[in-house]
């Protein structure tokens, strides 16, 4: 029966447009973003045409703790709550899994597609959330070459560090540490250098005691600004005489949080201006 021949054809075909409009609907970039986070601020702002960005977060305006500052102009710049997304209804939502849970449920619920990205704490993470960012902005080479980027500053890195196992303890305001499980820890193990906050049990981060690092005694410590005046307490730690005495300025690496804070383009700078401080840092035993 021709009739019921010519049918069969017909409907594997009807069947094959069914299982292939999701897939179409997938490749298709958003035209219209909008990101709740610092992180996803910048890797949106790096990789994505400007007129798909619908809106960006307060944070990524400030040049102390955003890397892209600079570029922000003339973009929207959100307060991040729920009903400014509502009002611009873009096509998708970028955001931390820290931005408030409360907003990003009810984005979800009123049917506007989110992403949530964890805050990258490895290489790896910051790669894949790079080469994601590229196919949400149609980018994907422009994406590998920011992560070739990457990988030729860990070559700089790894060339420029000392074969000796360095200790550097990260040393921020109050005596808060980053701890072993972190993006700073592990840029440091690319360097072959050695978190000291490990000896110190803190895998996550936390807070020391002068009196520890005192005792821990690292070859170097790792600030995110040089802190010439105690302008506060938080800073007046960073500035006590007996950590003057132990690390003058040759073992004061200084990396600004702005280059560590998140994972994305501005690992390559930290790593860069990481390599030529260690190039020029001894034991403490070669004193």
């Amino acid at each position: 029966m021709p009739g019921r021949d010519q049918a069969v054809p017909r409907c594997l075909a009807a069947l094959a447009m069914l299982l292939a409009a999701p897939v179409a609907a997938q490749d298709r970039q958003p035209e219209r973003v909008v990101s709740l986070n610092l992180c996803t601020d910048q890797l949106l702002l790096d990789l994505a045409p400007r007129e798909r960005i619908a809106g960006l977060s307060p944070f990524v305006a400030d040049a102390a703790q955003s890397f892209l500052a600079g570029r922000v102009q003339g973009l929207p710049i959100l307060s991040g709550t729920a009903e400014e997304v509502m009002v611009i209804r873009p096509d998708l939502v970028v955001s931390g899994t820290f931005t408030k849970r409360a907003t990003r449920e009810f984005i979800r619920r009123q049917g506007i597609p989110i992403e949530e990205f964890p805050p990258a704490r490895t290489l790896a993470e910051t790669r894949a959330q790079i080469a994601r960012f590229g196919e949400i902005a149609g980018a994907r080479e422009k994406a590998a070459i920011r992560i070739g980027e990457i990988d030729l500053a860990i070559r700089e890195l790894r060339a420029a560090a000392s074969p000796g196992k360095l200790r550097i303890l990260p040393l921020a305001r109050r005596g808060w540490v980053s701890g072993a499980d972190s993006l700073i820890s592990e840029l440091l193990a690319e360097a072959g250098l050695v978190n000291a906050a490990g000896e110190l049990g803190l895998a996550a981060g936390g807070m020391v005691r002068l009196e520890q690092v005192i005792a821990l005694r690292p070859d170097a410590i790792l600030l995110a600004g040089e802190d010439d005046h105690p302008e506060d307490q938080g800073r007046a730690m960073l500035l006590h005489p007996a950590l003057q005495a132990m690390f003058p300025a040759e073992r004061r690496l200084v990396v600004p949080e702005r280059l560590t804070v998140c994972g994305g383009p501005m690992l390559g700078e930290a790593m860069r201006s990481l390599a030529r401080q260690v190039s020029r840092l001894k034991p403490r035993d070669a004193d």
